[in-house]
């Protein structure tokens, strides 16, 4: 079990964070000294155009890729120093991930797929049933606990990611572009679930995103370029750019 200093004010410290990839022997610079401090209980949206970084600085922050050099420390912990064994504990109990493709496994029903998680974790059947069929109430799918994948809507399926992020109780949820593959009004019912479950269990969600929707349920919004924040704003003082704005159709 990893031992994580949580007397911390911030759940999340990013400190000058460097990402180099080396393709066809070039350099590409995706994070650029990158400085966050994100803190319990926080709705942070973190926006940016296409390329800018948002999705390399959420698997850092996921412990999914390790910088180049920099740090980051969840709950007082830099995650770069964890052995194999202790990132897998911090992934299973203290971060859920929510993915743009939903990541469901086809074969399971929305209930196995939200139990799924609590195997690792190690509880038992009846606990992880339990539980599971809670969630996904909490979700509004109480009535598709035996439903497949294929048998879900797109926004059913979000629904059931949300819930399956939120089987061990983390301290940490990161979506990454979780209204991606969703139409408008799914997309704002899955914005809005998010808040509410932010509100009701108290967790930080960090969201890499592009749609502006996000930012009306957002704590504060972190904008992000050329691998750099390049302001954060607190919701109410939120002012877009010219190339921010979206474009009617």
């Amino acid at each position: 079990m990893v031992s994580l200093g949580v007397s911390s004010e911030y759940v999340v410290k990013v400190e000058d964070l460097h990402k180099i990839y080396l393709l066809k022997g070039e350099e590409i610079h995706a994070l650029r000294g990158l400085n966050l401090d994100i803190g319990k209980g926080e709705y942070i949206s973190i926006m940016g155009p296409s390329g800018s970084g948002k999705t390399t600085l959420f698997n850092m922050i996921g412990g999914l890729d390790v910088p180049s050099s920099g740090r980051v420390l969840i709950e007082n912990v830099d995650i770069a120093k964890m052995n194999p064994k202790e990132k897998a504990w911090l992934r299973c109990h203290r971060i859920g991930y929510i993915f743009q493709t939903f990541n469901l496994i086809p074969v399971l029903t929305a209930l196995d797929n939200v139990a799924l998680p609590m195997i690792f974790a190690g509880r038992a059947k009846q606990e992880r049933e339990k539980k599971a069929r809670e969630l996904l109430e909490t979700v509004g799918l109480g009535d598709r606990l035996e439903h497949r994948p294929t048998e879900l809507s797109g926004g059913q399926q979000q629904r059931v990611a949300i819930a399956r992020a939120l089987a061990n109780d983390p301290a940490i949820v990161l979506a990454d572009e979780p209204t991606g593959n969703l139409d408008l009004t799914t997309g704002f019912t899955i914005v809005q679930l998010l808040y509410r479950l932010k509100a009701e269990k108290s967790v930080t969600v960090i969201c890499a995103t592009h749609d502006l929707k996000m930012i009306d349920v957002s704590d504060r919004i972190a904008w992000i370029r050329d691998g750099q924040i390049e302001r954060i704003e607190e919701r109410r003082s939120v002012s877009l750019t010219g190339e921010e704005l979206p474009i009617e159709v």
